[in-house]
Parts: C-alpha cells; sequence; structure tokens
C-alpha cells in the first residue's frame, strides 16, 4: 500500500511539472518568438497543455486522499472544465487568428527574417 501511495505521489509531482514546464515555455514563446502568428500557437498550445496536465495532476491527488462520493463529483468537474478548456481554448486561438488575418496582420516570411 505504501508502494501505491509513493507511486502516486510521483504521478502528481510529474504532472504538475510538466504542466508547469509547458506554461513556461509558452511564456517564453510569447516573449520570444518574433510574429503574431507564431506566439499565437506557442501560448494556445502551451497554454492548453499546461492547464489540462496541472489539473489532471489535482484530479489524482483529490482521488488518492480520498476516495468517496463527494471526492468524485468534485473530480467529475474538474474533469468537465478539462474537457472545456480542451475545446475552448484552441477555439479561441483560432478566432484570434482569423481575426489578425482580417485585420491585416502580414504573416512573416524567410525573406523578412533574414533582414
Amino acid at each position: 500500500m505504501i508502494l501505491l501511495e509513493y507511486f502516486l505521489n510521483f504521478v502528481i509531482i510529474v504532472l504538475l511539472f510538466l504542466g508547469i514546464f509547458f506554461f513556461f515555455t509558452a511564456t517564453l514563446g510569447l516573449l520570444r518568438f518574433p510574429d503574431f502568428y507564431c506566439k499565437l500557437q506557442a501560448t494556445g498550445k502551451g497554454d492548453t497543455l499546461g492547464a489540462i496536465l496541472i489539473l489532471l495532476g489535482v484530479v489524482v491527488y483529490i482521488l488518492k486522499e480520498d476516495f468517496s462520493f463527494a471526492t468524485f463529483l468534485v473530480t467529475l468537474k474538474i474533469l468537465f472544465i478539462i474537457f472545456f478548456i480542451f475545446h475552448a481554448n484552441p477555439t479561441a486561438t483560432h478566432a484570434i487568428t482569423k481575426a489578425g488575418l482580417d485585420s491585416g496582420i502580414i504573416p512573416l516570411t524567410k525573406e523578412d527574417l533574414k533582414k
């Protein structure tokens, strides 16, 4: 039983650190990438994956501590939040990208980067 608890703690820590890592890399992409569209791609993917991994770590932590009907309901709510984030973040990123194209923001090309 102790071995299972150590394994679950390890899984929780890995999920949380991976989520933080993806948030961090998305922030770096926002700061370092040269183009509006590159920045949107980095933040859209990084924030989505980071939030999902952190929330999965929270789900494992809640289920590890106490398994009852109340914790099952909380876990179900968090899974619904994960489902919503999984669908809403890429849709919002796509809408912002479309708005950028419609407003006339031109993507960078290889020739622009060589200047």
